[in-house]
């Protein structure tokens, strides 16, 4: 089973503590919600750059999309011209 974000911001919060030299009692609650906060901040962000990255290739594929439209009906129409001119 996954760790909630909450469980990973208090083991991180533990951490920090033990890094720092400072006891479990000092602020704890106060940590555990600023580093919960970053990770949620860090999350967020991230989403939203992936959210952009899909969204330009989209674009640059609507736009390859677009043009490979404009060559077929290009093709088409010079077929049709040449089929129309047989009859």
């Amino acid at each position: 089973m996954s760790k909630s974000l909450r469980e990973r911001a208090e083991e991180t919060s533990k951490e920090v503590h033990d890094i720092l030299g400072l006891s479990q009692d000092d602020h704890p609650q106060e940590v555990t919600d600023a580093i919960e906060h970053a990770i949620i901040r860090a999350l967020v962000e991230e989403r939203y750059r992936c959210a952009d990255l899909v969204r330009d290739e989209m674009e640059k594929n609507a736009h390859k999309a677009e043009d490979m439209a404009e060559k077929v009906r290009a093709v088409n129409s010079v077929l049709e011209t040449t089929l129309n001119s047989m009859r």
